[in-house]
């Protein structure tokens, strides 16, 4: 299988794309900012199945054509794709700055669509994209102070993964949204020092790798909770 998996040189990403990798007949190809990162992630793996992409998902347009153009010379067709990346600042609603509402909504909302919108050719009958949301923009969740515009732009991609999953239906093409609840990551950490989460990345990795493969079996247009707590 052909796999993408943004937001993948660190935290749940990583883990992903490690267990992915595993299978030989795998082949990941990794997306994140940090190159060194990335080429770190490709060495550490035994079967050399994961291909380094240092690349920002809320670039322009124009530079996610390339990245599609890339992508359509090699692997062709995308089996999987993954939206991983996130961002959160914890702080309140009315002190956000302008640059950070617009990276919270760009990283977590229109990064994300805008890569599907560029991929969508290389999608086939049977491929299966899986958004990462979160507990904070599940509705009916409980919801926590500093955290309204990560939780308003992960509802975002919820509420538009039900959207595509109606309109590609015909296509074959299955969207699923998964909405972890604490994870111990770099970047739940920085929102809540001091907090232990019940689950590793290592154990929501290997979730959401086996839910990318099989999910889509079961599920189309869900949003998933996958918690144990929140946070």
């Amino acid at each position: 299988m052909n796999i993408i998996i943004t937001g993948a040189s660190s935290g749940i990403g990583r883990e992903v794309a490690l267990k992915l990798a595993g299978s030989p007949e795998n082949r990941v190809f990794v997306i994140a900012r940090s190159g060194k990162a990335l080429r770190s992630l490709a060495e550490e793996c035994e079967n050399g199945n994961i291909v380094a992409m240092p690349f920002d998902i809320t670039a322009s347009r124009s530079s996610l054509r390339e990245l599609k153009n890339s992508l359509s010379a090699d692997p062709g067709r995308i089996d999987i794709l993954i939206n991983n990346a996130g961002y959160l600042v914890n702080k309140p609603f009315e002190l956000h700055t302008v640059k950070e509402i617009a990276s919270t909504v760009a990283v977590n909302f229109t990064g994300p669509a805008a890569l599907i919108s560029e991929l969508l050719p290389l999608f086939g009958r049977g491929s299966h994209v899986v958004n990462i949301g979160s507990m904070g923009g599940f509705q009916g969740s409980l919801k926590f102070t500093g955290l309204s515009w990560y939780s308003a732009a992960k509802g975002a991609l919820a509420i538009l993964t039900e959207s595509l999953a109606a309109e590609y239906a015909e296509r074959g093409i299955s969207f699923n949204c998964l909405c972890p609840g604490s994870v111990q990551t770099e970047m739940l950490n920085k929102a809540f020092p001091g907090f232990t989460a019940p689950v590793s990345p290592v154990e929501m990795g290997a979730f959401v790798a086996d839910f990318a493969l099989n999910g889509n079996k079961f599920f189309n247009g869900k949003i998933l909770p996958v918690a144990l707590s929140v946070p």
